[in-house]
């Protein structure tokens, strides 16, 4: 029977049983039958040997082909199941790109987030370096240009990214065509929220922290503790009068804060820059005595009377009553914010934070220098 066939009829018979006939793409598992200068020869069970060029094997690097024994099993990839000669061309460097695909379908179906480098961008967006295959962040997708909306700060922003590691998580896979889009702003929003949640777990009130202030609004300042946003209120950012947050703090500083209050329900973190700065008033019976005569601006002016900024944070109260005016005048038809006035203390609580001060008795008595003490006064005349 077998006389009978031509030689193009054993072909076609030796085809027919060889079912184990590679595809392109495949992932085989094969023996090293011979290791020369111009390849290797893997034997992956077919008909043919299939060779892996040395060009490929270069690019694996000396160490890991000082590791190739023949009779060794290793794992190769099916770059050209026939080539122009006739040939089966196996690729090893093409392994490591296939299970690289295999990583991003399998992080596409379960999430996670991964950390690549910016090899490059352009109008549309960046480049990045996703193990050994080349992906696609859309600008869209890029966290840091919220809120850049022209297009020359767009492509700055993207330029100064270049060589940055950043955090993605993959949002498109399409092998055939070699398309891997990733997503900055979805990896951002998933590990901030995972940060929070450790934040609000871990954090007990007095742990000192550093931060980096994210936004100033009217009531206070959002601190970025590195995943998670806590609030200074206006009122813990300094022993002084703050009128505004942007008096004592910008967008981007970094600062020191302490944590004084979590609450886990709201996931809200309250912190403060001012507990961890020394309080004037706990030393202030220390620089100021009952007599002394004082010098300051006024800072604010009430129906009940006017606060004078005696030292950074510590300001006294002139009362009403203790106007060198007639009882009935008001204080803002004596007094107006920022003028200069010296007056003496006649009242020091240190533990209320109060200091009473009075224009009309430094009139009823002797001025004299405002840095020396004079004589004391009762607190409660």
């Amino acid at each position: 029977m077998f006389e009978e066939l031509e030689e193009l009829d054993w072909i076609k018979l030796l085809d027919e049983y060889d079912y184990a006939r590679p595809q392109r793409g495949e992932l085989r598992e094969g023996m090293i039958m011979q290791i020369e200068d111009n390849g290797v020869l893997v034997s992956i069970g077919t008909k043919r040997e299939g060779v892996i060029p040395s060009q490929d094997l270069r690019q694996m690097g000396d160490e890991f082909l000082g590791t190739l024994r023949i009779g060794e099993m290793i794992q190769v990839y099916v770059q050209e199941p026939e080539n122009r000669e006739g040939d089966l061309i196996l690729s090893l460097t093409m392994v490591q790109v296939a299970k690289d695909w295999e990583t991003a379908e399998q992080m596409f179906g379960e999430g996670g987030i991964v950390r690549c480098k910016v090899i490059g961008f352009n109008k549309g967006g960046l480049l990045v370096q996703f193990n050994r295959i080349r992906g696609f962040v859309p600008a869209s997708q890029v966290a840091q240009l919220h809120g850049r909306t022209a297009a020359e700060e767009r492509q700055q922003a993207l330029q100064k990214m270049v060589n940055q590691e950043i955090p993605l998580k993959v949002i498109e896979v399409d092998r055939e065509r070699n398309r891997l889009v990733l997503s900055e702003r979805s990896a951002t929003q998933e590990w901030r929220k995972a940060q929070k949640q450790r934040l609000l777990t871990e954090l007990q009130p007095g742990d000192v922290l550093s931060g980096r202030v994210n936004q100033l609004t009217n009531f206070g300042a959002f601190i970025d503790l590195g995943g998670a946003d806590g609030l200074a209120h206006i009122s813990e950012l300094s022993w002084q009068r703050v009128n505004h947050p942007r008096e004592v703090l910008s967008p981007g500083q970094e600062v020191k804060v302490v944590v004084v209050e979590i609450d886990r329900d709201r996931e809200r973190i309250g912190l403060s820059l001012r507990q961890l700065q020394a309080n004037p008033w706990d030393t202030i019976d220390q620089r100021y005595s009952l007599g002394q005569l004082v010098s300051g601006p006024v800072t604010n002016v009430t129906p009940f009377g006017a606060f004078v900024q005696v030292e950074d944070a510590v300001e006294g109260l002139i009362h009403a009553s203790e106007l060198d005016v007639d009882p009935q005048t008001q204080p803002r038809d004596v007094l107006q914010p920022g003028q200069q006035v010296t007056a003496k203390v006649i009242s020091l609580d240190r533990q209320r934070q109060r200091m009473g001060l009075s224009l009309r008795r430094v009139s009823e008595g002797e001025k004299g220098d405002a840095t020396e003490p004079v004589a004391e006064v009762p607190a409660e005349a």
